[in-house]
């Protein structure tokens, strides 16, 4: 059997860091193809590999990408998977989701990505773009066009058609490699099974009537659980001889493959066929309980879902992956599409798109919830699997009619998400739909889902420094709620609205908003993550108005109920008050102590926010301690992540005056010249190294007091950052 080494048999180092997935069977052949694709991306910046549905180029690909990365002296490969993406306006959103880029801006996404790419020596592979061929055409020809290190590996059924492209068409295996593949799926479900003169004319003989296309190779194996290959051959001849009638124009490897999955489909139980129809509503990958509620009655029952599903994962026809102990499916993106147009058929896909919203409609809810709890970090993991699925979920209710009010409540309901978790470029887009359009009714539930996403929409604008938008939305929810009567919607908007005077340097008037809210919320009975940091707001504007005792006693009653209830993201921010509080009375140990746990939440929710201005204070407390260049090489990594957030420090001159006091001490100790090469080495460093060389030096053996200039101090560009053990009171579960 001719076979190529998988990842994890090829040498240590050998592929540089990204996302590929990890293969979970043997990859077979194509040995040649692999050479002239790693030549072809030598040569060119652009390759497109091009084939029918069921060829394997999406797995081809992702070999070629792992083999040819490091070679091509690429920092990193990552992969976007388009074909959960339905909308062309969302393509940019996940590229960014795939390159883990997070912006808190009100930049457009694709300026984003552009200055993000800008300098990078990347592999970038785009799979599954052919739904979305005119939004990746034009944005692979910007992105090629400002990142002269980047090379793009585009992945689908046709060319992008732009200028420089080089077409890598993938043919069928040869029947050898054929053979050896159906041997091997085989053998996973019937162990000892190998070829041999018994059998290989059989199997030989299907693959070639397969046109040796591997999905439908591989869906042809997992029947043999039930036949034998003879069995197999004598069935497969008769559904030729049924199914070969399709469309006049249509290639005949569409046709063929259309046959293998068609006849699969023919093989099924009549319950089979009915939850592979059900199955196509999802986007991507689902779980086992989202399948249960979704694709069950009618027919199915919930309880037996489970033993159908099993069935269609021994058939090939649904992919069973795990990670991090969690199993999820998925199927490819034909058998989806199979099953779609059956179930549009049978009449049935609004329904079933209902049930598919519902289904996530519940999960947001709870999960709004269920972040304020010690599954805090879990619950931010599942909103970011479950996200291809959520946004089908938007997309359906701010098209569908009579669906406007949930789609408002869905947008909302995620603030948890887009605000916590680093994506409020993305909330930002479908809170402004939401609120654009006009529910059925402004009356009840339906009135209060737009003001929540109003109130929402002002809170996102907000951190992304953008104060007119954010005005506008809190004070139409304050006006639409006061006519109502709805004292919850009055609470978030003064609650924002407060915020928003802090960032402005209003103080007083931050003071009084923030005061009514936190108010309003005890009345209400309303507790949670978001009135937490109201309370945390509060203990800022006091602060700055020099009131430290107070700040300090609002974030010490923030701690306790935070630890209470396992809540760890606002925690952060009142940690990094009460680290304020213990460099003003001169205990630096703690102080650093507090900001090395804030710098570990921060970065368990990627919350940029959160991470820089942590960054900013660290760089204080290390000054004060006497290690100015340090200092200066935080303050350099702060300005580069801070473009990313927003308006540095807010615009705000109580935000700033750390900065500010840490500059003017280390450029008096350092000297203009030194202090600039400081702040440049830090400038280099990547949001996460500039963590992690916060997160790595030893406060044990560092002064606690500034002692007098210096006049030796190492290069920053030969420093390397300090060993650290582990210090009490740094560690979190977050």
């Amino acid at each position: 059997m001719r076979r190529e080494l998988r990842p994890a048999d090829r040498p240590e180092g050998s592929a540089p860091p990204g996302n590929l997935p990890l293969e979970l069977n043997l990859f077979v052949g194509r040995a040649d193809e692999l050479t002239g694709l790693t030549r072809a991306l030598e040569a060119d910046r652009l390759v497109t590999v091009t084939g029918a549905g069921g060829v394997g180029k999406s797995r081809f690909a992702a070999r070629a990408a792992a083999l040819a990365a490091g070679h091509l002296g690429c920092d990193a490969v990552r992969r976007v998977d388009l074909a959960a993406v339905r909308e062309p306006n969302l393509v940019e959103y996940a590229l960014a989701a795939a390159l883990e880029l997070t912006d808190h801006t009100s930049r457009p996404q694709r300026e984003v990505l552009l200055d993000h790419l800008g300098q990078r020596q990347l592999l970038l592979v785009i799979d599954g773009f052919e739904h979305l061929v005119d939004a990746c055409a034009s944005l692979v020809t910007e992105l090629l066009g400002a990142a002269p290190d980047l090379r793009i590996l585009a992945v689908g059924r046709r060319p992008l058609s732009v200028e420089g492209e080089r077409i890598f068409p993938l043919a069928p295996l040869d029947t050898a490699d054929a053979a050896d593949l159906f041997a091997d799926r085989a053998a996973a479900l019937l162990p000892g099974f190998a070829l041999d003169d018994g059998n290989r004319t059989d199997v030989v003989e299907v693959c070639k009537r397969l046109d040796c296309l591997p999905l439908a190779v591989e869906l042809a194996a997992g029947r043999l659980r039930a036949l034998s290959p003879a069995d197999l051959l004598g069935r497969l001849d008769d559904r030729f001889r049924l199914l070969t009638g399709g469309a006049r124009g249509a290639l005949p490897r569409h046709q063929t493959l259309r046959t293998a999955i068609g006849w699969s489909h023919e093989l099924c139980t009549a319950q089979e066929r009915l939850l592979w129809a059900r199955l196509s509503v999802f986007c991507g990958r689902f779980d086992l309980d989202a399948a249960e509620y979704i694709c069950s009655g009618d027919g199915l029952h919930a309880d037996a879902v489970l033993d159908v599903l099993s069935e269609l994962i021994a058939q090939s026809v649904v992919i069973r992956e795990e990670a991090d102990f969690v199993v999820r499916y998925r199927m490819l993106d034909t058998v989806s599409a199979y099953g779609a147009d059956w179930l549009e058929v049978s009449g049935d896909t609004a329904r079933m798109r209902r049930r598919h919203r519902d289904w996530y409609m519940g999960l947001a809810t709870w999960c709004e919830l269920d972040w304020f709890s010690p599954r805090q970090v879990q619950v931010a993991a599942q909103i970011g699997a479950e996200l291809p699925n959520l946004r089908v979920a938007l997309e359906f209710c701010l098209t569908e009619p009579g669906e406007t009010h949930l789609g408002q409540y869905l947008a909302g309901t995620l603030w948890f998400y887009w605000a916590g978790c680093g994506h409020l470029s993305e909330g930002r887009h479908w809170l402004e739909r939401s609120v654009e359009l006009d529910a059925e009714t402004e009356d009840g539930d339906y009135a209060r889902s737009r003001l929540k996403a109003l109130w929402v929409l002002g809170y996102v604008a907000i951190l992304q420094g953008d104060t007119v938008p954010a005005l506008a939305a809190l004070q139409e929810c304050r006006d639409e709620a006061d006519r109502i009567g709805d004292a919850t919607a009055v609470a978030y908007a003064v609650h924002r609205r407060g915020c928003l005077a802090l960032v402005t340097d209003d103080l007083p008037r931050a003071e009084e908003l923030l005061r009514t809210a936190l108010a309003g919320y005890r009345e209400l009975g309303e507790l949670n993550s978001s009135v937490l940091m109201g309370q945390v707001e509060l203990a800022m504007a006091v602060a700055f108005q020099g009131d430290l005792a107070s700040a300090v006693e609002l974030c010490e009653d923030v701690r306790l109920v935070c630890e209470d209830h396992g809540e760890r993201w606002t925690l952060a921010y009142a940690l990094y008050v009460l680290a304020y509080a213990e460099w003003a009375k001169g205990d630096l140990v703690r102080a650093r102590q507090l900001l090395r746990e804030c710098l570990v939440i921060g970065d368990t929710f990627h919350d940029l926010l959160g991470t820089v201005l942590t960054i900013e204070l660290l760089a204080l407390v290390t000054v004060t301690e006497g290690d100015a260049g340090e200092a200066a090489l935080l303050q350099g990594a702060a300005g580069r992540i801070w473009p990313s957030v927003g308006l540095p420090l807010f615009g705000s001159a109580h935000y700033n005056a750390p900065h500010e006091r840490c500059a003017s001490d280390a450029r008096a100790i350092l000297g203009d010249a030194r202090f600039e090469s400081f702040v440049a080495a830090g400038a280099r460093l990547e949001p996460g190294e500039a963590v992690q060389r916060a997160l790595g030096r030893d406060t044990a053996s560092r002064p606690a007091v500034v002692p007098g200039p210096r006049t030796a101090h190492p290069a920053p560009e030969t420093r390397e950052p300090a060993a650290s053990p582990t210090v009490q009171g740094g560690e979190t579960t977050g």
